[in-house]
């Protein structure tokens, strides 16, 4: 009896209009949420969970609980699938309409693959660097790398979210802990000048001596971004390895250019390179003979190739500084297959490799970057995504299955004409 009940319940058509109805509604508010929240945030909170617990609109909050998208895909997904099996019939007639509701469900799961494991990255290089990683946009890592001979290297990963919740943080790869005592989603840093009237610093070792850092708001904008930083404490076998500050401005290469643009329009080039060395000076301990230098940095994902930038073309349209082409031309060397040619990505044409589809998304060249005297740069967006193909597969399956269904339908219609 409870089996009927809830098939009824899966295969009724009320339920599709009412979970169609609550994710007008959830779009809807996750819509105006990015106001507040910015879209990352409220992709997370509204569209990535199974149940909303309350709404952050215009500044107030709303006592309301939502079904979240999760929860709204996948009821859709199930009430798909149980009319399918208990409500249409497997005949020639009706193909068109079993091959369109199969498309449907295809889009729904091919979405919740890419939702769960698709990821984004992104990789900056000048005129011809070369790059056999890419750099996350929001999420970071603190690494501890140790050198092992033959000119190797062991690296020890704690991701940030670790750094978030603070606590004390231990890893069997490493001969010390680390606690985390303050951890800022964003920060900015100011130099120490020596003729300053500076309090003490945050830490009585490396770039805490030369520079201060300061917890500012969250960024919730597109173009923004945060830049976190930490206080630490390392703790080895005979005690305390001393405090630390670690930052993402001190090992991220677009933060660090920011700062030197930022301080050469007032102390001028010199002055500025010595700012810069003492940000960027690497941070080390020593535990039981061996070194470990650590750093905050976005996080990385490695490939077994590497993209060299030759040339990086920005165009605009004529008497505008209207952006009218990017254009990157990169020379792709794979050991592992032999692979060594030069391919050309612009913002049409991305470059699909290994898995990957290199998008061009920004660009620093042309004549703004030649005036101001910087080497013409580039950035792809990298992302890996498994299910990529389904929307196209999807949309092709219901489109052909509306197609097949309206053709029965009219030499039907013209048959009885006849």
């Amino acid at each position: 009896m409870l089996v009927r009940r809830l098939i009824k319940v899966f295969t009724s058509l009320r339920l599709t209009v009412v979970l169609l109805a609550f994710g007008i509604i959830l779009v809807f508010v996750g819509t105006l949420a990015q106001v507040d929240e910015g879209l990352y945030n409220a992709q997370a909170r509204y569209f990535r969970q199974w149940i909303v617990l309350g709404l952050d609109l215009f500044g107030r909050k709303i006592p309301i609980i939502l079904p979240g998208g999760y929860l709204i895909g996948t009821l859709l997904l199930l009430n798909l699938f149980a009319a399918h099996i208990y409500r249409f019939q497997l005949s020639v007639k009706k193909i068109g309409i079993q091959l369109a509701h199969a498309g449907v469900i295809l889009l729904l799961v091919g979405q919740l693959v890419t939702d769960m494991f698709a990821h984004e990255s992104q990789m900056l290089f000048s005129e011809g660097q070369t790059r056999n990683y890419s750099e996350s946009a929001q999420y970071y890592e603190l690494i501890f790398t140790t050198p092992t001979g033959n000119n190797t290297a062991q690296v020890v990963s704690l991701p940030g979210s670790l750094l978030a919740r603070g606590g004390t943080i231990e890893n069997t790869n490493l001969p010390f802990t680390v606690r985390v005592k303050e951890y800022w989603k964003n920060s900015e840093p100011s130099f120490r000048a020596p003729m300053m009237q500076n309090g003490p610093p945050l830490a009585p070792n490396g770039v805490a001596l030369n520079f201060d850092f300061h917890p500012v708001a969250e960024a919730k904008s597109m173009d923004d971004k945060n830049v976190p930083t930490a206080l630490i404490e390392l703790s080895g076998p005979n005690g305390s390895l001393g405090d630390w500050i670690v930052s993402d401005w001190t090992d991220d290469g677009a933060m660090i250019e920011a700062i030197r643009e930022n301080y050469a329009q007032t102390l001028g080039g010199q002055m500025t390179e010595e700012i810069i060395k003492d940000l960027t000076r690497p941070q080390s301990v020593s535990v039981n003979g061996r070194q470990f230098t650590f750093s905050l940095r976005p996080r990385q994902t490695r490939f077994p190739f590497s993209l060299t930038l030759l040339k990086a073309t920005h165009t605009i349209y004529e008497g505008t500084d209207i952006p009218k082409d990017f254009r990157s031309r990169v020379q792709l060397q794979n050991p592992q297959t032999g692979e060594n040619r030069e391919v050309e990505i612009s913002m049409n044409h991305p470059l699909r490799y290994a898995g990957l589809t290199f998008y061009q998304y920004q660009m620093d060249a042309g004549q703004a970057a030649a005036e101001a005297g910087r080497m013409p740069s580039s950035v792809l967006q990298v992302v890996h995504n498994p299910g990529w193909l389904t929307p196209y597969v999807g949309c092709g399956m219901v489109a052909a299955g509306l197609v097949v269904q309206f053709m029965f339908h009219l030499v039907g219609f013209i048959t009885k004409r006849k």
